[in-house]
C-alpha cells in the first residue's frame, strides 16, 4: 500500500519506519529541509532504540522517502496519516492548528479517494473538525471527492517504541466506513496474522481510549506518589506497598513505582487536555485533576526533603543523575528534573548536571538558569565539590556507579535516591548519607 505520513516528529517518524517496515510503501512528509535531508541520509534526530536501524534498513529497500512536498505525497498516496503535533494551548486544551492546518493542505490537493487517519493525539470530536474542514476545501474548488476519516491513537512508550509497534498490547480503530476499516485491516495485515487484539469502535470512542489510557495511568503513578509521601511520615516501605498491590490481578505491578513524577510529551500534556474537554461539556474530572495536583506537589516535596535533610541549599552543590523523563530517550519535556532544578536553584543551590541523552535539550529548556548549573561530561564529574547527589532517572548505567569514586569527590555525602535503584545495596549506606524514597530508612552514616 501507498502510505503518506505528514509529520515526522516522534509519532509520525516511528509510524513511517515501522509501516516500511511491514512492506508498504511510505512517504513521509517535514516542512523542516533539514530534517528531510538528515533523514534522507538515515540519521535519526531523535534517539529512539533500533529506529536507526529499521531507517536505514527500509532506506536501501526503498521502502521509505522523505519530502517536504507535500502535494505529491497526497497526491500518491492511498492512506495519509496525520501525525503532527497537537501541544498544549495557554488554557490546557490541545492546540489542533497543525491537525487542521494538514486538513486544509489535504482538501486543497485530493483528488481520489482517500482514507485519512489522525494519528496525532487529538480532542475528542477532531474527527468531525478534520472531516468538516476537508470538506470545505473540497466545496471551494466545486471537486467532489470521497474520502474517510479513521482514528488511529498512538500507544508508543518512549524508549520502546519499536518493540511496541512490532507487538502492541493492542490496535485501536476508530472508523464510520466498512470500506476505510478493511484498507485498514489491510494496512494492519501482519499484526492480524500474529494475533495482536484489535478494538474497532467508532471514532469518537477511539479518540477518547487514548486520553482515558493515559490519564488512568498518570493518576496510578500520582496515587502511589501520595502513599509514598505518607509512608514516610508513618514509617512504612512504599516498594513492599507496591509489590503487595501489584499482586492483586485486580490491580498489577505496573506504574506503581514511585518517584519524582510523571513527566515527557503525553502524561502532563493529556490529562490537561483530558480535563479541559470536560469543562467544555461541563463534566468536571476531579480525580484526573487530583492527579495532576499530585505531580506537582511531588517536586516541590521532594526538594523540602532536600532542603530539610541538608540543613539548606544556599551554597550548595547538587549533583544530579539523569534529566531525560526516563531511561533511554532523550525527551525532557515536563521532566521532573527541570521543575526540581528550578526549586534547587531558587533555594540557592548551584547544579552539577549529566544524563546519557537528556542533556542538549535541557540546556535550552532550562536556558534562564544554565549560569547556575555545570553540565558534565559522565557521571562521576557529577560528584565534584558536590555536597549532594540526586539521582532523577534510572538509566542503567547509574545502577553499578563506583560508590567510593563519586564519594572521593564530594564535599559532603548526602545522597537522595529518587528511584530506589540502591536500596538493596548495603555499601551506599555505609559511604553515604543515603536517602531512599517513599520509606522511613534512617541513614548509616560512615
Amino acid at each position: 500500500m501507498n502510505i503518506a505520513v505528514i509529520g515526522t516528529g516522534y509519532v509520525g517518524l516511528v509510524q513511517g519506519i515501522i509501516m516500511a517496515d511491514f512492506n508498504h510503501n511510505v512517504t513521509c512528509v517535514d516542512i523542516d529541509i533539514d530534517k528531510i535531508n538528515r533523514l534522507q541520509r538515515g540519521e535519526v534526530p531523535i534517539y529512539e532504540p533500533g529506529l536507526e536501524e529499521l531507517l536505514k534498513k527500509n532506506i536501501l529497500r526503498k521502502k521509505i522517502t522523505f519530502t517536504s512536498n507535500i502535494k505529491s505525497a497526497i497526491k500518491n498516496s492511498e492512506i495519509i496519516f496525520i501525525a503532527v503535533g497537537t501541544p498544549p494551548a495557554m488554557d490546557g486544551s490541545a492546540d489542533l492548528q497543525y491537525v487542521l492546518n494538514v486538513a486544509r493542505e489535504i482538501g486543497e490537493n485530493i483528488e481520489d479517494y482517500k482514507v485519512i487517519v489522525n494519528k496525532s493525539t487529538v480532542p475528542i470530536g477532531t474527527g468531525e473538525l478534520v472531516k468538516d474542514t476537508l470538506e470545505k476545501e473540497l466545496k471551494k474548488r466545486n471537486t467532489p471527492v470521497e474520502f474517510d476519516i479513521v482514528s488511529n491513537p498512538e500507544f508508543l512508550r518512549e524508549g520502546k517504541a519499536v518493540e511496541d509497534c512490532l507487538n502492541p498490547d493492542r490496535i485501536v480503530i476508530g472508523y464510520d466506513s466498512t470500506k476505510a476499516l478493511n484498507i485498514m485491516k489491510e494496512l494492519y495485515g501482519k499484526l492480524i496474522e500474529k494475533n495482536i487484539p484489535f478494538v474497532f469502535t467508532n471514532i469518537k470512542t477511539s479518540e477518547m481510549i487514548k486520553y482515558a489510557s493515559n490519564a488512568f495511568l498518570a493518576v496510578k503513578i500520582s496515587f502511589i506518589n501520595e502513599i509514598s509521601l505518607l509512608a514516610e511520615k508513618v514509617g512504612a516501605n512504599t516498594d513492599d506497598i507496591s509489590l503487595a498491590m501489584g499482586m492483586d490481578n485486580r490491580i498489577s505491578p505496573k506504574f506503581l513505582k514511585c518517584g519524582p513524577g510523571y513527566g515527557g510529551s503525553c502524561f502532563p500534556k493529556d490529562t490537561k487536555a483530558l480535563v479541559k474537554i470536560g469543562d467544555n461539556v461541563g463534566e468536571e474530572m476531579s480525580v484526573v485533576k487530583a492527579a495532576i495536583y499530585a505531580n506537582e506537589k511531588q517536586k516541590f516535596k521532594i526538594v523540602e526533603k532536600i532542603k530539610k535533610e541538608m540543613n539548606g541549599l544556599e551554597g550548595k552543590i547538587i549533583g544530579i543523575l539523569g534529566l531525560s523523563f526516563k531511561p533511554d530517550t532523550d525527551d525532557v519535556r515536563d521532566a521532573p528534573s527541570i521543575d526540581i532544578i528550578k526549586h534547587l536553584i531558587n533555594n540557592g543551590a548551584k547544579i552539577n548536571a549529566y544524563c546519557p541523552k537528556g542533556m542538549k535539550e535541557a540546556k535550552w529548556r532550562l536556558h534562564d538558569f544554565n549560569n547556575k548549573i555545570l553540565y558534565c561530561e559522565n557521571e562521576y564529574e557529577v560528584s565534584n565539590k558536590a555536597d549532594s547527589i540526586v539521582l532523577i532517572t534510572e538509566w542503567s548505567q547509574f545502577e553499578n556507579l563506583d560508590l567510593n569514586k563519586m564519594k572521593k569527590n564530594m564535599r559532603d555525602n548526602f545522597y537522595f535516591d529518587l528511584r530506589n535503584i540502591h536500596n538493596k545495596n548495603t555499601e551506599i549506606k555505609k559511604i553515604f548519607k543515603y536517602f531512599p524514597f517513599g520509606k522511613k530508612d534512617h541513614p548509616i552514616i560512615s
